[in-house]
């Protein structure tokens, strides 16, 4: 662990990096390190991110992400990336056969728009741009605002205590976004996470709309914000926002983030519309695991 920790200085003393930690023990076996002279010099793992459930589309594609870093005077050492490469495309070959071989599986990386080398690597290695993120960040010292929600709907935090409870909120997530599931295995995870709690709104026994939100490492982070097709138009989004936003000012932390599409304009007017603004962005490739 602290061979880690000097590598994560490393990587990002001088510039942003998307760096991925290495989860609890039972994720260990999904992370390969490289040592020269006792030193931490590379670390790579990869992570099943998207599981497709039953009964989508054909065309659906399951996602595992790899993330592969260097120290900085090793960005462009061919030798060492292959090594790595090799033995994690090998562990998501493997974690590939546990999922449900109906669909294909795709194999995914997202780096900093600014890691070049890393991102010319991947390139090299067939990968394909899939898409880019801007992650969006909003100082909690600064007035939220009040929102108002009207009388006919409930808010309230939903801690998912029941796997009942999880699997009503993993349909309604699929239901949103049907390309990307979160999935039983995401979710367990960010419940995991410090001050983790999902806000929602009910219109009678319903879910209409909700928002995670969280704890990482000194700031908060807010994901998975939705409103289903019926109760659109009608402000809970930006109510939410501000709940999540009054609830991790409350815990003390300076300010949060969260991930958006840069193609999704919607959604980024409404971040802006409640003080978020970019701060960086992330660029994703893809190829097809065979």
């Amino acid at each position: 662990m602290p061979s880690l920790g000097e590598l994560y200085k490393s990587v990002t003393a001088k510039k942003n990096a998307t760096f991925w930690w290495v989860g609890d023990e039972e994720n260990w076996g999904n992370v390969y390190c490289a040592f020269e002279g006792g030193r931490m010099v590379a670390k790579g793992q990869v992570s099943v991110v998207n599981v497709v459930p039953p009964g989508r589309p054909p065309e659906n594609k399951h996602a595992i992400y790899v993330n592969l870093k260097t120290v900085p005077e090793r960005e462009h050492d061919e030798e060492l990336l292959e090594k790595l490469y090799s033995l994690l495309y090998q562990k998501a070959s493997e974690l590939k056969r546990n999922l449900p071989q109906e669909y294909g599986t795709t194999l995914c990386v997202g780096n900093d728009s600014t890691e070049a080398a890393n991102n010319s690597f991947f390139i090299e290695k067939g990968f394909r741009r899939l898409n880019s993120l801007f992650r969006m960040r909003r100082e909690l010292d600064q007035p939220v605002g009040e929102r108002a929600l009207d009388a006919a709907f409930q808010f309230s935090p939903w801690q998912m205590e029941t796997l009942e409870e999880e699997r009503q909120y993993l349909q309604v997530e699929a239901e949103i976004w049907p390309d990307t599931p979160l999935g039983a295995e995401r979710l367990a995870e960010y419940k995991k996470q410090p001050l983790w709690t999902s806000l929602v709104i009910r219109d009678k026994s319903t879910l209409a709309a909700g928002l995670m939100a969280w704890q990482e490492e000194d700031h908060g982070i807010i994901e998975d914000v939705f409103v289903r097709e019926p109760w659109r138009q009608r402000g809970f989004a930006k109510f939410l926002l501000t709940q999540g936003l009054q609830y991790l000012h409350a815990h003390g932390l300076p300010y949060a983030c969260l991930t958006v599409l840069t193609t999704n304009q919607s959604a980024l007017s409404l971040y802006e519309s409640v003080g978020f603004y970019v701060e960086r962005e992330e660029v994703r490739y893809f190829t097809e695991l065979a």
